[in-house]
């Protein structure tokens, strides 16, 4: 499994049979995924306080662009690596959709839904 944030509001204008295609797709040529052990840190870097937001849990065998894990942009210093999805995600790649919420302190950390497996 493998993890993609993004609002509620763009995952709900996907239509039923259709793609989504992250704004870095068209600005980096890949969509920003994540695993469950290391979201919280690009979410906390670049998302920390928004609300609206949602945990896509993808299936990345439904993918039919390239996975590469890779670097992140910029690299982590301790060499972690993320999936990079290198297409649009068919919506049937997307086996369950996660609230995530802030914190009180306005940070962001897996949802109990996906810790607990």
């Amino acid at each position: 499994m493998i993890l993609h944030i993004c609002t509620r509001d763009e995952w709900a204008a996907v239509p039923a049979d259709g793609e989504y295609r992250a704004p870095s797709l068209d600005d980096v040529g890949f969509i920003h995924c994540s695993d469950p052990g290391t979201v919280a840190l690009p979410a906390n870097a670049f998302y920390r306080g928004r609300t609206g937001l949602v945990l896509l849990e993808i299936d990345p065998k439904l993918v039919d662009a390239p996975v590469r894990w890779e670097d992140g942009v910029p690299p982590d210093p301790r060499g972690i690596l993320f999936p990079h999805i290198y297409g649009p995600l068919p919506r049937n790649a997307v086996v369950a959709v996660h609230d995530f919420p802030t914190d009180s302190g306005g940070a962001l950390k897996l949802p109990e839904s996906l810790s607990v497996r």
